[in-house]
């Protein structure tokens, strides 16, 4: 495979009367030909600004970027057609059909009027394209602004939040056109603090926090890289817990006890504790290991909870890349 977005020591410093704070500190990220990669991040670190910049809306202090391996941006008018973004929430004139405004932007980039159709039935919108898009609910102006973003069959599509405001079912219907986007040979790159999903659809995560990478690489890889050997430890009797937790010290487990059962680690081999405690007569009823997800591994990487639908800047951008009608790469 073949690198189709590639940052390296990128740089961004912003200078007010407070100081100077570094919202890029030397970031890097490589996202490879035909994944689904997750681009993730607590709110401030950065991860908003690395696609802007990437997209030629900040100019960076420094480092390295190249989107399809030319470098952006100052060979952004070459790549452009072949990139569609969305980065944070999309902004449409509320008097205007679906099909309306996606026809208008097919015009001004000389897409074939029949894509605008092909369009709106893969985002799921064909039977509302002829509706004002002011009667639309958030959720269904994200999939208007995935559509758009689509007009082009760009080779790289970056998304930012694509899920927010949707339903379960809306979820699960944009989690099944990533992964065929994917499988027909385009490159997404997916932004979400849905982590749960991430790990369903991503083939890999690059993870940002404080403005630099703090994980990368296979979902799998990840994953593996922060797997502890935690089990959890259920007894027959709460008055138990207690007592076994200075026995499973002894054995040199950390342990910490949960409301009703007890957290272990440090202990290699979970019969060493069935052993331990029944010898003392404690019983175990459950003796389980804890696998590892996305989301306890960013909790563990960046300190912070991820929030679903947190409130988003003021500034919104569409990037479709679809002529002057968008402004460029912006309205």
């Amino acid at each position: 495979m073949s690198a189709v977005l590639e940052i390296q020591g990128l740089q961004k410093t912003y200078r007010s009367r407070k100081g100077v704070r570094k919202a890029l500190d030397g970031f890097d990220m490589v996202v490879e030909s035909g994944q689904v990669h997750g681009f993730l991040g607590p709110n401030g670190s950065g991860k908003t600004t690395t696609l802007r910049t990437l997209l030629g809306l900040i100019r960076p202090n420094g480092g390295r970027m190249a989107l399809l391996g030319r470098e952006v941006p100052q060979s952004l008018p070459e790549v452009a057609g072949s990139v569609g973004a969305i980065v944070e929430s999309p902004q449409f004139f509320g008097n205007f059909t679906a099909l309306e405004t996606l026809q208008l932007l097919a015009d001004a980039g000389g897409v074939p009027p029949a894509r605008v159709f092909e369009v709106l039935e893969l985002v799921g919108l064909r039977d509302r394209a002829k509706d004002r898009v002011k009667t639309y609910s958030l959720g269904m102006k994200q999939r208007l602004a995935v559509a758009s973003a689509l007009l082009k069959n760009p080779k790289l599509l970056i998304l930012d939040e694509p899920a927010n405001g949707l339903d379960p079912g809306g979820i699960r219907e944009m989690r099944t056109l990533m992964r065929n986007l994917a499988e027909s040979g385009m490159t997404v790159v997916l932004s979400s603090h849905i982590l749960g999903e991430i790990q369903l659809i991503c083939d890999s995560v690059t993870i940002i926090a404080a403005g630099r990478r703090v994980a990368a690489g296979a979902v799998a890889d990840v994953l593996a890289q922060h797997a502890g050997s935690s089990v959890r430890v259920r007894l027959e009797s709460a008055q138990d817990l207690a007592a076994s937790v200075g026995l499973l010290r002894e054995l040199g487990g950390q342990v910490t006890v949960e409301d009703d059962h007890l957290m272990v680690s440090g202990i290699d081999r979970p019969s060493a504790i069935t052993r331990a405690l029944a010898g003392n007569g404690v019983f175990v009823s459950e003796l389980s290991p804890v696998s590892v997800d996305l989301e306890s591994v960013f909790l563990e990487l960046t300190g912070t909870t991820p929030v679903a639908g947190e409130h988003r800047q003021v500034d919104q951008t569409v990037m479709a890349p679809t002529g002057p009608a968008q402004g460029g790469w912006g309205h």
